[in-house]
C-alpha cells in the first residue's frame, strides 16, 4: 500500500510498559492522588488523563476534547427531545399521542444518526481514506486510465478507535433511554480519556465506570497490593514473552519467502502467543492501575485458549469489543423490522433452527466486517473478519448435524479427551486467523498459508537458524517456562479459583515473597537493556 497512515505519539509513554510510565508518570500520579483531599481526587484524575494524552498525542488531544464536547451536546439534545415529547404527550388528546411519538422518534433518529456519522465517520475517514483511494487508483490503472487520486497523509490520535466506540455507546444508550444524558462535561471527558485505558481499552460503557471515576476512592492497602501484583503479572507477560518473541515474528513475517512452511507455521504460533501475552498483559497493567484507586474496569480476557469453539473464543478474547458489536450492531440488525419479517417467513419454511439464521447471518456478517475494519487498514483485516464470520456461521449451520453425528457415534462431548481435541481444533483455527491478521497484506498472508502446505518441513532448530531469526535457545527456554507459568495459573482460574484472592489469604511472607519473586523474574529474564529495541503495545496501533 502506498498510502500513509501515521499514529501520532509524542513520547515513550505510549507504552504502559515503559520505564517512563511505570517509574515516573504512575508514581507521581499516585503520590499526587494520595495527598489531596477526597473531593479533589477526580480533578487529579482529569489532570493526569489530559496530561498523559498530551504527552502521547500532543495537539491531537483536540480530537478527544471535541469528542467529549459532541457527546455532551448530542446527549443533552436527545434528552431535551425526550422531555419535550413527554410534555407534549401530557397535554395531547389520546388520538394525537401516536403521531407525537412518531414525530419525536423520527427527530431522535435523525440526531443519533448525525452523531454516529460524525464520530464513526471521522474514524473511517482518518483510517480508511488512503485505503479506498489506493484501491480506486489500482482499479483505474487496470482500466488503463491516467487519472489518479492523490493519497493524503493523516495523523491519527492514539486511542481513537477505542474512545470513538465508547462515545457512540454512550449516545446510543442515551437514545435508547438506558441512561440519562450527563450534563457534566468534565465527567464525560474523564469517562472517555481515563489515562490507563485510552491507548488499548478495555472499551467501557458509561454505566460501568463514569460514576466510579468521578467518585474515586482513597488508596487502600488491599487495592494497592492487588493492583501492583496485577501490574507486575502483566509486565511479565509483555517483556518476558511478547517482546522476546518479537524479533522472530518480525523476521519471518517480513521475509517469509526465505523460509519454508514449517518455520512460517512456527512463527504463526509464536505470533499468536505474542499477541495474547502483549494484549492481555496490557489489560493487566490497565486494570491493575485502576484497581489501585478502587475503579473496577471490565475484564477483556477470560482464558480464551480454553475455548472449544470459535464462538466461545470470541466471548473470551477482547470481550468488551465483542460485547460492543453484539449490543450496537448484532441486536439492532436482527431486531430491525425487515429482519423480523424475514425471520418470521424463514422460520415457517426452514424451521426454528435454520429460519432465524438468515437474519442472524446478515447481522453476523455486519459484525465481522465491522470487526475487521475496526482492527486495521487493509484487505487482510477485512479477510480476518470474514474468516471468523465464515467459521462461526458455518458452525451455526452445521450444529444440528454435528450433534446428530455425535449421538449416532456415541461421542460424549464432555469427555476430557474430546474436549481437548475441540480446544486444539479451535486453537489451530485461531492461529490461522492470526497469520492473516499479522501478515503484511492479504497476498502475503495467502502466500504464507500456501507455503505451510506446499513447502512444509521441520528444519532443525539449530543455533544458526535461531540466530537468523533473532533468538537463541535461551530465549525459547525462557518463553517456554513463562508460558508454562501462565498456563498453570490459567488452569487454576478455569477451575473457578481466584488466584490473586487466594494468594492474599496466605501469610504475609508468602504474599510478599511471591510478589518479590515475580519482580525478580522480570528483572532477570525480561527483554530490555543495551541492544534491545522497545516494542510498542501491539493493539495501540488499532
Amino acid at each position: 500500500m502506498s498510502f500513509a497512515l501515521i499514529s501520532a505519539a509524542g513520547s515513550k509513554l505510549t507504552s504502559c510498559f515503559s520505564a517512563e510510565y511505570l517509574f515516573v508518570f504512575l508514581p507521581v500520579f499516585l503520590f499526587a492522588y494520595s495527598i489531596v483531599p477526597d473531593r479533589w481526587k477526580k480533578y487529579v484524575l482529569i489532570t493526569a488523563s489530559c496530561l498523559f494524552y498530551c504527552l502521547v498525542s500532543g495537539k491531537l488531544i483536540v480530537y478527544l476534547l471535541l469528542t467529549a464536547a459532541l457527546m455532551h451536546w448530542f446527549g443533552i439534545w436527545l434528552d431535551r427531545l425526550q422531555t419535550q415529547m413527554k410534555d407534549r404527550l401530557s397535554l395531547a388528546e389520546k388520538e394525537e399521542r401516536k403521531a407525537i411519538k412518531n414525530n419525536f422518534a423520527a427527530k431522535k433518529r435523525s440526531v443519533i444518526t448525525l452523531a454516529a456519522m460524525l464520530q464513526l465517520g471521522t474514524l473511517l475517514t482518518l483510517k480508511y481514506t488512503g485505503f479506498f483511494l489506493t484501491n480506486i487508483n489500482t482499479l483505474l490503472s487496470a482500466l488503463h486510465s491516467t487519472a489518479q487520486f492523490e493519497i493524503p497523509s493523516f495523523l491519527i490520535p492514539v486511542g481513537l478507535s477505542f474512545f470513538s466506540l465508547q462515545a457512540v455507546s454512550y449516545l446510543l444508550d442515551v437514545y435508547r433511554g438506558v441512561i440519562p444524558a450527563d450534563d457534566n462535561l468534565p465527567r464525560l471527558l474523564l469517562f472517555l480519556g481515563f489515562f490507563p485505558q485510552i491507548v488499548e481499552g478495555p472499551i467501557c460503557r458509561y454505566r460501568q465506570t463514569a460514576d466510579a471515576l468521578w467518585n474515586p476512592q482513597p488508596i487502600r492497602y488491599d487495592n494497592l497490593t492487588h493492583g501492583l501484583t496485577r501490574i507486575a503479572w502483566g509486565v511479565m507477560k509483555k517483556i518476558v514473552v511478547a517482546d522476546r518473541l518479537d524479533p522472530l515474528v518480525k523476521k519471518v513475517f517480513t521475509d517469509y519467502a526465505s523460509f519454508d512452511g514449517g518455520v512460517i507455521a512456527l512463527a504463526a504460533v509464536f505470533y499468536t502467543v505474542q499477541l495474547y501475552m502483549d494484549f492481555s498483559g496490557a489489560m493487566d497493567v490497565v486494570i491493575g492501575t485502576a484497581q489501585i484507586i478502587g475503579v473496577a474496569l471490565p475484564e477483556n480476557f477470560k482464558r480464551p485458549f480454553f475455548s472449544k469453539t470459535i464462538s466461545e473464543f470470541w466471548t473470551r478474547w477482547h470481550i468488551t469489543l465483542g460485547a460492543w458489536f453484539r449490543d450496537y450492531v448484532f441486536y439492532p440488525v436482527t431486531t430491525a423490522a425487515p429482519m423480523k419479517k424475514l425471520t418470521t417467513r424463514a422460520r415457517k419454511k426452514l424451521g426454528n433452527h435454520y429460519g432465524p439464521l438468515l437474519a442472524g447471518g446478515i447481522a453476523l456478517f455486519c459484525v465481522w466486517l465491522g470487526n475487521g475494519v475496526w482492527h486495521g487498514v487493509g484487505w487482510h483485516f477485512i479477510f480476518f473478519g470474514l474468516y471468523h464470520f465464515a467459521l462461526i456461521y458455518s458452525g451455526n449451520l452445521l450444529s444440528p448435524l454435528t450433534k446428530r453425528a455425535g449421538s449416532l457415534l456415541h461421542i460424549d462431548p464432555e469427555r476430557i479427551a474430546f474436549r481437548w481435541l475441540r480446544i486444539l481444533r479451535t486453537t489451530v483455527l485461531v492461529v490461522i486467523g492470526e497469520l492473516f491478521f499479522r501478515a503484511n497484506g492479504l497476498w502475503a498472508g495467502l502466500a504464507m498459508f500456501k507455503a505451510i502446505f506446499t513447502r512444509f518441513s521441520l528444519p532443525a532448530l539449530n543455533a544458526e537458524l535461531l540466530s537468523g531469526l533473532g533468538v537463541d535457545w535461551q530465549d525459547l527456554l525462557i518463553v517456554g517456562v513463562t508460558v508454562g507459568i501462565v498456563f498453570t495459573v490459567s488452569v487454576i482460574q478455569e477451575k473457578g479459583v481466584r488466584v490473586c484472592d487466594a494468594l492474599y489469604r496466605k501469610p504475609t511472607v508468602i504474599r510478599w515473597g511471591t510478589l518479590y519473586a515475580l519482580l525478580l523474574f522480570i528483572i532477570v529474564f525480561g527483554a530490555y537493556g543495551n541492544g534491545y529495541t522497545p516494542v510498542d503495545p501491539l493493539y495501540a496501533q488499532y
